[in-house]
């Protein structure tokens, strides 16, 4: 059994690989933003565990884990919470830009700061689900691309870093799921939502765990997922 550390979990793919991994007995944590979060994650995946800590908010996550019980032992940091704003580059305000950076890029890149020490200690894996936009960008993704292109580049530095230390690292990146995510930006593309036409988040979760389960004398360093319909 194994330990794992999901961000994200409250629904759409982080709960699809939560529920997936709770169906195997491993141990979980999550990280969440405030204690009624952390209720509902516990209530929904009995004897899981939770660390309170803002991704809107990184340089204060470092403060708010210290006062907190941390896993002593991490086989794998999965990275899957996010946010999205569309707008063009001409009307994107420095909020946005800022609100979307610290969730997406800088708030990952500080949590793996943080726990590096554990998973170097357990050989663990990081996974980052991206997005299809941290491969290309179109018109009005600038700032949720930015922030996924840059996530890109936070796992191919981590990787060649940590790679003789024994720590995998994997980015997903998956097409348009069906997610409540997903719900919010087709309303935001004035556009409508269709969850039959894109992938299950359950079929990610599938994705995120076949990282996981490889054998340890290989790695899987990018799987890109797109629609089968």
């Amino acid at each position: 059994m194994g330990t794992h550390l999901i961000t994200g979990a409250g629904s759409g793919i982080g709960a699809a690989v939560a529920a997936r991994l709770a169906e195997r007995g491993e141990e979980l944590w999550f990280l969440v933003r405030d204690a009624k979060r952390a209720a509902q994650l516990k209530a929904q995946f009995p004897g899981s565990n939770t660390l309170i800590g803002d991704l809107s908010a990184p340089d204060r996550l470092s403060w708010a884990l210290g006062q907190q019980a941390q896993p002593v032992e991490l086989d794998s940091l999965l990275h899957i919470a996010g946010v999205v704003q569309l707008g063009t580059v001409g009307d994107l305000t420095t909020k946005v830009w800022n609100e979307t950076l610290a969730v997406n890029l800088i708030a990952p890149a500080e949590l793996t700061r943080l726990f590096l020490p554990t998973l170097r200690v357990s050989r663990g894996h990081v996974v980052f689900v991206n997005s299809g936009a941290g491969l290309t960008a179109s018109a009005e993704w600038g700032v949720y691309a930015a922030s996924k292109f840059g996530l890109r580049g936070l796992a191919d530095s981590l990787r060649a870093e940590e790679h003789g230390n024994g720590v995998r690292v994997t980015t997903v990146y998956p097409g348009r799921t069906a997610t409540a995510m997903q719900q919010r930006v087709r309303s935001q593309e004035g556009l409508p939502y269709d969850a039959d036409a894109y992938i299950a988040p359950e079929s990610i979760a599938t994705t995120v765990l076949t990282a996981l389960d490889l054998p340890r004398d290989a790695e899987i360093t990018e799987l890109t997922v797109r629609p089968g319909r």
